[in-house]
């Protein structure tokens, strides 16, 4: 299968269910991808609902389905900084579409003036290191916390 033809958007509370969807889906797999448990659509809106004009969720639909999504949250504790989260199911993975996911979150995170993003990488995932390498994230050599940084 190559690249799928995709489309993106910001997600509304409409799509909790959805993106409730992805989760319990990676949350259930091999790699659980950050997630240790599935979200109810009702916990989705309220996370949704939370973002306000400080944060955002974008999807990545493929054959009018959620694929993917990506999570800009602000930070409370630091107004420059927010956190990224960059997930697609398994089937769609090394097609490009996580970077579209990841390019309008920054994109996002430039209009609204944050300095820089962080996150947190799954233990173990070479696949993770090579997309957040890809997509300009530092990520120390000792990280016992698992963390990367996105200088905007």
């Amino acid at each position: 299968m190559g690249k799928p033809n995709a489309s993106y958007r910001r997600a509304t509370l409409e799509d909790a269910e959805a993106i409730a969807g992805v989760i319990k889906a990676l949350s259930e797999g091999p790699e659980p991808a950050g997630f240790e448990r599935a979200f109810s659509a009702a916990e989705v809106r309220t996370w949704l609902s939370r973002q306000g004009e400080g944060g955002a969720v974008f999807l990545c639909l493929v054959g009018g389905a959620v694929a993917g999504f990506s999570a800009l949250d602000f930070n409370t504790q630091e107004p420059d900084t927010a956190t990224l989260g960059v997930w697609v199911l398994p089937g769609y993975r090394a097609k490009k579409l996580g970077t579209a996911l990841a390019e309008l979150a920054l994109d996002f995170a430039r209009d609204r003036g944050y300095r820089r993003l962080r996150g947190r990488l799954l233990p173990d995932s070479p696949k993770a290191l090579s997309f957040l390498s890809s997509i300009g994230a530092l990520v120390p050599i000792y990280n016992p916390e698992m963390r990367f940084e996105l200088p905007l």
